[in-house]
């Protein structure tokens, strides 16, 4: 696993009354659900990403309200023409 090291001022963490290691995972999250949502990666990825389970991503999906569906108009056509198959 790679680390990465970022500074931020100490008055973050009050502001968003998290102590360092809650506002990382925070962060984390935060990030790989925006990844998500712009298409960038898979659930799966934005799970590893974020370091919770597919479940948990999914219900971080929905607490920063962004569709756990996220599909393209060519990608819709395909699962439509495999199903009714």
């Amino acid at each position: 696993m790679t680390s990465v090291s970022i500074e931020l001022p100490k008055t973050v963490f009050s502001a968003l009354r998290k102590n360092p290691d809650e506002f990382v995972q925070e962060m984390r999250i935060a990030a790989a659900v925006k990844w998500y949502e712009m298409g960038q990666v898979s659930q799966s990825k934005a799970a590893e990403i974020a370091g919770i389970t597919r479940a948990e991503l999914i219900n971080a999906l929905f607490r920063y309200q962004v569709d756990f569906m996220q599909y393209t108009a060519e990608e819709l056509a395909e699962e439509s023409n495999s199903s009714a198959s």
